[in-house]
C-alpha cells in the first residue's frame, strides 16, 4: 500500500485534511505544498509529502510549551526549505523520509531556554539520483538540547550528501547537542558526500557529532544466504534494518514508510 493511499484509507480527501489513526492521534496531511506558515500554539501532527518535482518552502514558530510533530515524505525530486524556530520549553520531533533525488534543508533556531529538537531522517538514491540533506541547529540560547541522526543509502550511480552544523551561541551555556549521519554506498560507483560541523562559542556545553561511510556486511550477508536467502534477499534485509529503526518509530505511519523503502529497494 502506498503512502497516500494508506491516507486515503483513514479519510483522507483533499490537501489539508486531518486523519485520525488507530493509536488515536490525528494528523494533518499536506500534499506538494508551495508555501507553508505555520504558529504552533499548542500541540500539532503534521505530514508533508513531496510526490512531484517541486520546491517547497515552510516557516513553523514553536511557541512557548508548544510541541510540533513533522513528518516530512520525499517521492518526488522536491526541494524543501524549513525553518523552525523554538521558544522556551517547546518540543519538536522531525521524521524525513527520501524515496527520491530530493533535497531536504533544515535551520532549527532553538530561541528559548529548554527548547528541544529531536530529528531522525533516512533516504535511499539509486540510478543517478542526486538526495541531500542539509541541517543547521542554532543553539542561540542557554539550556537546550537538539539530537540529530541522518542515515543514508546509495547504490547503482547515485549520490547522497549530508551537510551538518551545530552552532552554540557565546552565552548558549549548558547547551547538549550531538549530531550523527552514518551511510552505506553499494557498490564502486555510488557515493555519499558527509560533512558535520560543530560550531561552539559557549564553554560549559555536552556536544558531539560524527559521520561514517562504509559498505554492507559481507559476513552478514553470507550467513544470511547460507540460511536460503538469495544475494539480492540478503542485501535488501541488511539495509532494512539499518534504516527501518528511523522510520518504524512515527508508529503506524512508519510501518507505511518502511513500505515505501522497502518498495525502492527492489529497484536499487
Amino acid at each position: 500500500m502506498g503512502l497516500l493511499d494508506f491516507f486515503k484509507d483513514k479519510g483522507f480527501k483533499a490537501s489539508g485534511d486531518r486523519v485520525q489513526l488507530g493509536d488515536g492521534s490525528q494528523w494533518e496531511v499536506l500534499l506538494d505544498v508551495e508555501n507553508v506558515e505555520r504558529t504552533v500554539e499548542d500541540n500539532v501532527s503534521l505530514i508533508v509529502v513531496h510526490s512531484s518535482a517541486d520546491t517547497a518552502k515552510m516557516h513553523f514558530d514553536v511557541c512557548q510549551r508548544a510541541s510540533l510533530k513533522l513528518i516530512e515524505v520525499f517521492t518526488g525530486d522536491c526541494f524543501s526549505e524549513c525553518d523552525i524556530h523554538q521558544q522556551a520549553d517547546s518540543v519538536c520531533d522531525i521524521t524525513c523520509v527520501s524515496v527520491a533525488g530530493s533535497v531536504a534543508d533544515y535551520t532549527i533556531d532553538l530561541d528559548g531556554q529548554h527548547a528541544s529538537n529531536r530529528l531522525r531522517s533516512a533516504y535511499i538514491a539509486g540510478g543517478e539520483e542526486r538526495t541531500k540533506v542539509s541541517l543547521r541547529v542554532n543553539h542561540n540560547v542557554s539550556d537546550c538540547t537538539s539530537d540529530s541522526l541522518v542515515k543514508g543509502v546509495a547504490g547503482g550511480k547515485a549520490v547522497g550528501e549530508f551537510y551538518g552544523l551545530v552552532y552554540v551561541a557565546q552565552d548558549a551555556q549548558r547547551t547538549d547537542a550531538r549530531q550523527t549521519n552514518r551511510n552505506i554506498e553499494i557498490g564502486s560507483e555510488a557515493k555519499i558526500i558527509t560533512k558535520p560541523q560543530l560550531e561552539i562559542y559557549a564553554d560549559d556545553v555536552k556536544c558531539s557529532h560524527g559521520a561514517t561511510v562504509g559498505q554492507l556486511d559481507g559476513e552478514a550477508v553470507m550467513y544470511m544466504r547460507q540460511r536460503g536467502l538469495s544475494e539480492q534477499q540478503a542485501r535488501r534485509l541488511q539495509i532494512e534494518g539499518f534504516v527501518n529503526d528511523i522510520v518504524l518509530a512515527a508508529g503506524e505511519i512508519g510501518e507505511c514508510l518502511a513500505e515505501e523503502m522497502t518498495a525502492k529497494l527492489e529497484n536499487l
